[in-house]
């Protein structure tokens, strides 16, 4: 697919897009369904309190991270997001076991255990976490794409946040460095409605949060969030301006979470019917019903599908119940560096 560019200094520049095949589309539906029931599952042993703390879903949100990572260039490209990152490492490559397991606090998870919901990491896939401070990974995602640039490397950061940490100042010193350095990073922001059970409405009086880009003439505009073709082609033209050292780009992704802002919100903020209409344009439904209007696959090879999800799913439950918890002496080993630190008792 070819798609004409406007770069930042106007230059017209022919690029040519991965194609969108029924290949493309096969992949979307197995993934965004997987990711959809590995979510469903934590929220399950949630309640059964085998997960602790904060659990933050991506319910509905799908679209933004398959779209993103058809554009993406996995062998070199990074992420970097907020505390509602439990499938993005996934789609980067990571084992879902690891990942579950790391909720369920077990060695055997991506951080041996230490990191939990909120600080999934993988450095060997190039996904940077998940991050607990609000907009705390805005800065974090320049800087690693500042080291890309200052060693010659051709990648770019996909840096992530919510609609809350917008609002955040160091947003604006950030995108002003981004700017300066013509930093090859693309920031998203994962719009879903709601700061917590604040709606956007009520944090600013504007309601187009890709406008803050201007101010700093940065490439900037919204995306529908939703559909995933949309997304891969917003985040392809500006992962191909920042690779030929145009600089940033900020996309605004308009999308919608069907659950609560974590598993302790009682989505007072919201009603029934708000849900149920953005259930109608629900990503997986929008991928089920073109692969079945081009017959890409037939009923049941759409089963198979869904039985091969449902499979996965209770092997990444299983291998989280069966891993052990680390052994008490692992708290020290990764807080200290140094063997023999005189102060632990």
């Amino acid at each position: 697919m070819l798609k004409i560019v406007k770069s930042i200094n106007k230059t017209t520049i022919i690029i040519r897009m991965k194609k969108v095949t029924k290949q493309t589309y096969l992949d979307w539906y197995k993934d965004m369904l997987f990711w959809r029931k590995f979510e469903d599952k934590l929220a399950s042993v949630y309640i059964q309190q085998k997960v602790r703390g904060f659990l933050h879903l991506y319910n509905g949100q799908e679209a933004v991270l398959a779209g993103a990572l058809h554009a993406m260039d996995l062998s070199k490209d990074k992420m970097i997001t907020a505390y509602r990152n439990h499938v993005q490492p996934i789609g980067m490559g990571e084992d879902p076991k690891r990942v579950m397991a790391e909720l369920y606090g077990k060695v055997t998870g991506t951080s041996q255990g230490m990191g939990g919901s909120m600080h999934i990491f993988s450095k060997e896939h190039r996904f940077y976490g998940g991050h607990g401070i609000v907009g705390g990974q805005i800065p974090l995602g320049a800087g690693l794409a500042f080291g890309d640039k200052y060693k010659g490397n051709d990648a770019v950061t996909l840096t992530y946040f919510g609609d809350g940490a917008a609002r955040q100042g160091s947003l604006h010193e950030t995108f002003n460095m981004a700017m300066n350095w013509k930093l090859p990073v693309v920031f998203i922001v994962e719009n879903n409605g709601y700061a917590m059970g604040t709606s956007v409405e009520r944090t600013a009086n504007h309601t187009d949060i890709w406008k803050l880009g201007l101010g700093y003439e940065m490439p900037c505009g919204p995306v529908d969030g939703m559909n995933p073709i949309k997304v891969a082609e917003a985040v392809d033209e500006a992962i191909q301006r920042a690779r030929r050292g145009d600089g940033p780009t900020f996309l605004e992704m308009k999308t919608y979470r069907y659950r609560g802002h974590s598993m302790s919100d009682a989505q007072h903020y919201r009603t029934k019917d708000e849900v149920s209409e953005y259930k109608k344009i629900d990503p997986i439904t929008q991928v089920l019903d073109i692969i079945k209007e081009k017959k890409y696959a037939t009923e049941d090879e759409i089963d198979a599908i869904n039985k091969g999800v449902k499979k996965l799913v209770n092997e990444c439950e299983k291998f989280a119940e069966d891993s052990p918890y680390p052994e008490t002496q692992q708290l020290y080993d990764m807080v200290y560096e140094q063997e023999d630190y005189p102060f632990i008792s």
